[in-house]
């Protein structure tokens, strides 16, 4: 008989708590499916999730700053106020994405999908999305914390 605890399952999707990085990294060493997955808030800073399935998941002031997330599907993720710093997230899939208050300074976007995807239009305008996305130079935000006293505008 196999012992298996409550997280080692191929979908994360029933879950009702936010997984701890430990459960994101056995996931994506197994291959598995993180879509639906809750992990607001949890620190995934440095990580390679090249081509994980995030479809839908909740990652709203999650830390993925310098993490690898290249060809990855974030359809319809939640990464709102987010720290993306210095990401990579070239050919990822980020069509109905919400990146509203994320931090994007230094993330590089080249070939990525983002078909109604929502940015942080207060702190780096669109042309600079798009040409961010044609040419993958890093993104460049005029505020890349938000301002000084923490807020955003």
């Amino acid at each position: 008989m196999s012992r298996r605890s409550s997280y080692d399952q191929d979908d994360f999707s029933g879950l009702p708590e936010t997984l701890t990085r430990k459960q994101v990294q056995d996931a994506l060493r197994r291959g598995s499916s993180l879509a639906d997955a809750d992990l607001r808030g949890v620190d995934l800073s440095g990580l390679d999730m090249s081509g994980a399935d995030l479809r839908r998941a909740k990652l709203a002031e999650a830390d993925l700053s310098a993490s690898v997330l290249r060809g990855a599907n974030l359809s319809g993720a939640s990464l709102w106020s987010a720290n993306l710093q210095d990401c990579v997230l070239d050919g990822a899939n980020l069509e109905e994405a919400d990146l509203d208050y994320a931090i994007l300074q230094g993330a590089t976007i080249r070939a990525a999908r983002i078909k109604k995807t929502f940015f942080p239009l207060e702190s780096v305008d669109l042309d600079a999305i798009r040409e961010a996305v044609r040419t993958g130079a890093p993104v460049q935000t005029s505020r890349p914390g938000g301002d000084e006293d923490g807020s955003s505008r």
